[in-house]
């Protein structure tokens, strides 16, 4: 465990097990190369993320990239999380280019030039898919959540990743049902996947609740940079806590009390947000 810029860096257990299985093979100059690539390429996020001003409080490596813990999850405009989430795998596009360029310019061997460039080719491509933690997958929510309520999003994108973990599942132990050996790695990092998947299925709730929790405080914001309302109607008899389900992510929102037809009254949304937290704090 790493503390730098009061943030904590450490490994995963699932990379700490890949390393023990690769040491255990003799396989220790493919654990450095990993190691490095790995590194690299979030070093790209958390370079993108100090450049918007994020607050990051723990870096979690594993053996094809990293999760990081921010505070100001659910504020976060897109476009940022967009260049946040590419910056990764643009490392390993570089890296991947610069392998390939040793090689063929005789300054590496080309076995390993060949490896490197493949193995960046291989993490690079594989973070993209859409599935939570992966970069993909953040890319996957983000695009949702500017299309769809906050809530819905959330858990629009998590169904997908578990889609998406069990498929990788299925294809690691495919082999095995044909008489072929299992693809151990493809099982530990489809198992962590859908592992993954759950836990960010059962806090749901919190994460929502932390979006409200930001969008209280950023909502005096918005008003003073003079953001555009868009109006959100519903009856006088509709639970807040559906109503702040309907609440978009990069949308400022007006709620429209209707009556009979008629406007009962109008509220802004950081009062709705106030009411909602007020009443789960009561309980």
């Amino acid at each position: 465990m790493i503390k730098w810029r009061g943030m904590t860096v450490r490994l995963h257990p699932l990379f700490v097990l890949m390393m023990a299985l690769a040491a255990a093979a003799g396989l220790f100059v493919e654990l450095a190369t990993l190691f490095v690539i790995v590194a690299i390429h979030e070093l790209g996020h958390v370079a993108a993320a100090f450049h918007y001003g994020w607050r990051i409080r723990e870096i979690r490596l594993l053996p094809f990239g990293g999760v990081a813990e921010v505070e100001d999850a659910g504020t976060i405009p897109v476009r940022q999380e967009t260049v946040v989430a590419l910056a990764g795998p643009m490392q390993n596009a570089w890296l991947a280019l610069s392998g390939w360029a040793l090689g063929q310019a005789g300054w590496a061997d080309r076995a390993w030039a060949a490896d490197f460039a493949a193995a960046n080719v291989w993490i690079g491509l594989f973070n993209l898919l859409p599935i939570l933690p992966l970069d993909g997958g953040k890319l996957m929510q983000a695009w949702l959540s500017l299309r769809l309520p906050y809530h819905a999003a959330l858990r629009r994108s998590v169904l997908i990743s578990l889609a998406g973990g069990a498929a990788l599942t299925v294809v690691s132990v495919w082999p095995a049902l044909r008489g072929g050996p299992v693809q151990l790695n493809f099982l530990l990092i489809g198992l962590f996947l859908l592992a993954s998947g759950w836990y960010q299925w059962r806090n749901i709730p919190y994460l929502f609740i932390r979006f409200l929790v930001h969008r209280s405080r950023r909502s005096a914001e918005k008003l003073d940079a003079g953001a555009i309302a868009h109006p959100i109607v519903v009856s006088p008899h509709r639970p807040l806590s559906t109503v702040v389900r309907l609440f978009m992510k990069e949308r400022y929102h007006l709620i429209y009390v209707m009556n009979g037809g008629r406007i009962q009254r109008v509220i802004p949304e950081g009062a709705v947000i106030e009411g909602f937290l007020a009443r789960l704090r009561s309980r």
